[in-house]
């Protein structure tokens, strides 16, 4: 099943995709889909009213799709993670992984717009896997643990503007955190329906060129690892999203002239069984 919220910006209803196609409606059970929906068994109950038919089926069609969880506390980043993408920046693989945070707001729906920032001359893409926590993770011990805490997965674009990350004082939050730069979605697809998140292929295009072509078993640190490092440094609470790091064929790492985004440009992403995303990009 897809977890999934439905219409207009900050306006959005829950709603769940079945395995039989239909699209049901999700406020019986909560009013959206947050950590604390999912620290309370949100996608076991879920789970549950539809196997007993006690949700209602709607027309999905012309909907909007916003991003699939809502009251987001943090987005941890990790930089750096997949060791083609370390090499073709010129960067020397982490011997632990690299952190660093994006503002929730910076969240918006997979087919929303993006806008690249005022000056802006080296916006560029990396397609990632997101992971979505849904039980508090605090000084974990093992990685058996540690996916525990992992309430589902969702596709995650998160967009930098390199000038404002590595040329503008060193810090990486600069490019990071304009509006608009991380589109999330299209649904939240439960742990348990992923059957190994190191096996999933992930693929980016650019005005239908072909730019990212890889697969999450090239990271550097999976993710049961990440999860439990980070928790010794965080607590990770539900409703809390790490991206785990994009691989090679960002714009950085390409020949010069390199192919950084304008507006006008779009981009599509997918990972598979996690959907596809589609921006076009405006000015802000």
């Amino acid at each position: 099943m897809q977890l999934m919220r439905l219409g207009p910006s900050g306006a959005e209803r829950p709603a769940v995709r079945a395995d039989d196609g239909l699209t049901y409606d999700l406020t019986p059970l909560t009013d959206d889909l947050t950590g604390a929906f999912l620290a309370d068994d949100g996608i076991a109950r879920t789970q549950a009213a539809l196997a007993a038919k006690e949700l209602h089926p709607i027309v999905v069609d012309g909907l909007r799709i916003g991003p699939p969880v809502t009251g987001v506390g943090k987005i941890v980043c990790i930089g750096l993670n997949y060791r083609d993408h370390a090499e073709e920046t010129g960067a020397t693989a982490p011997s632990e992984p690299v952190m660093f945070l994006k503002t929730p707001d910076t969240i918006i729906g997979p087919d929303d717009e993006v806008l690249v920032p005022r000056h802006s001359v080296k916006t560029d893409w990396e397609v990632e896997l997101a992971v979505v926590i849904g039980r508090t993770a605090r000084y974990l011990e093992s990685t058996d643990e540690a996916l525990t805490c992992v309430a589902g997965y969702t596709l995650s674009h998160d967009v930098s503007e390199r000038e404002f990350q590595l040329e503008r004082g060193g810090q990486w939050d600069k490019g990071k955190n304009c509006e608009t730069f991380n589109p999330l979605g299209p649904f939240l697809l439960p742990a348990d329906e992923v059957a190994d998140p190191q096996a999933l292929g992930m693929r980016l295009w650019v005005n239908g060129v072909p730019r990212q072509d890889s697969s999450t078993k090239n990271m550097i640190f999976p993710v049961a690892e990440l999860v439990r490092y980070l928790s010794w440094f965080l607590v990770l609470r539900p409703g809390d999203v790490i991206n785990t790091g994009t691989p090679a064929g960002v714009a950085l790492g390409q020949p010069e002239p390199k192919p950084y985004l304008r507006a006008g440009d779009v981009v599509e992403l997918e990972i598979d069984g996690l959907g596809r995303q589609r921006q076009t990009f405006g000015q802000a």
